[in-house]
């Protein structure tokens, strides 16, 4: 069993970063592996809406950037991660292409992410992180993923990068996520 995650924020050790690295380690402790992939910062464009996807049903959006290798990661993997910095109460520019193009790949090629496990890592300052949170499962929810949950919303506070690890309860909220997260991906896999 693998999950991949994809840290969507340009501040390549900033909060989103430790956010993900928490739930990654419990993953670990369950003996399930992990990849990660720094998202932030990629150049990838958002959809054009030509729906060449649906016509050539190839698995690959007809753009050439680094998202059809992050697809083909993405159906490699029994469970996704997306976390997101909270930008103007939505996700990161990076995240909201990933979530458009290779959603639609997806869903132009029989629904390629059918019951894999999906999980949001959002961390933010003040407000709007529960926004963010929602794309992202919208984003799971459209593509027949397994979202599990946690013992609060898997976001976390903190401006300054690392400031998310003085969020106790954001903290054991990403730990829960891990736990729950690796013991459905066993129960998924038995």
């Amino acid at each position: 069993m693998k999950v991949l995650a994809f840290n969507g924020s340009p501040r390549k050790e900033g909060n989103t970063y430790h956010a993900i690295n928490i739930v990654l380690d419990e993953l670990r402790k369950e003996g399930i592996g992990t990849e990660y992939v720094q998202l932030g910062g990629a150049d990838i464009r958002g959809c054009r809406a030509c729906f060449k996807c649906f016509e050539l049903k190839n698995r690959r959006c007809i753009q050439q950037d680094d998202l059809n290798g992050f697809v083909e990661k993405m159906i490699d993997a029994d469970g996704i991660i997306i976390g997101s910095p909270t930008y103007f109460a939505n996700v990161s520019t990076e995240v909201k292409a990933l979530i458009d193009r290779a959603g639609l790949v997806a869903r132009a090629n029989d629904s390629l992410f059918k019951r894999k496990v999906g999980s949001a890592v959002v961390a933010f300052r003040r407000a709007g992180g529960t926004d963010v949170y929602s794309s992202i499962n919208y984003f799971f929810g459209i593509n027949h993923m397994i979202i599990p949950g946690s013992s609060y919303w898997s976001i976390g506070m903190g401006r300054n990068p690392g400031e998310v690890l003085q969020d106790e309860e954001g903290v054991a909220t990403f730990r829960n996520l891990g736990e729950n997260m690796a013991w459905l991906l066993k129960k998924l896999s038995a």
